[in-house]
């Protein structure tokens, strides 16, 4: 059977999604886009990995250099999990009419706790700290002893997070 054009396509995509990966790991290595297209931009982060590597600087993906990026990449994205540390710094306030990522977390740590805990609020999740979202967290605060602000502070923080984390979940 023929080795097709949209294999070979497949087949590049693959080598440069490793390398995209890799450069996460390692700043020397160029980011590659996986578009299959086997150009400039991935002859120069295959040498990039040669070079870093100790590999005969080629540019080519031969045996030696493809197994050398399958390993290095597995080992680094497949090694111990990434921890994620959302909170920006321990003077930050979460308040209403913030939004992104951290408020998706609060409102889905919230919308867990609830599923466990019948005293617990949860707030729809939009991304969006609005009065809902700051309503749940005072009943959480209150509830944990906390001074019932409705703001996300480091302590609420790490009072939510710890209880997200517990046992009894």
């Amino acid at each position: 059977m023929a080795y097709t054009n949209e294999q070979l396509k497949e087949h590049i995509k693959e080598l440069q999604s490793y390398l995209h990966g890799i450069s996460y790991y390692n700043a020397r290595i160029p980011t590659v886009i996986s578009d299959g297209i086997y150009g400039n931009e991935t002859q120069t982060a295959i040498r990039a990995f040669q070079r870093e590597y100790n590999l005969q600087e080629t540019g080519k993906a031969d045996l030696p250099t493809w197994s050398s990026i399958v390993r290095v990449y597995r080992n680094n994205v497949y090694s111990q999990a990434e921890t994620l540390d959302l909170f920006p710094s321990a003077e930050y306030i979460v308040k209403i009419g913030d939004s992104g990522f951290i408020i998706y977390v609060i409102q889905v740590m919230l919308r867990v706790l609830s599923d466990v805990f019948d005293n617990i609020v949860s707030p729809e999740i939009t991304g969006v700290y609005n009065q809902e979202t700051a309503n749940a967290v005072m009943n959480f605060q209150k509830l944990t002893n906390m001074k019932p602000s409705g703001t996300v502070d480091r302590p609420t923080w790490n009072i939510l997070v710890k209880t997200s984390q517990s046992n009894h979940l």
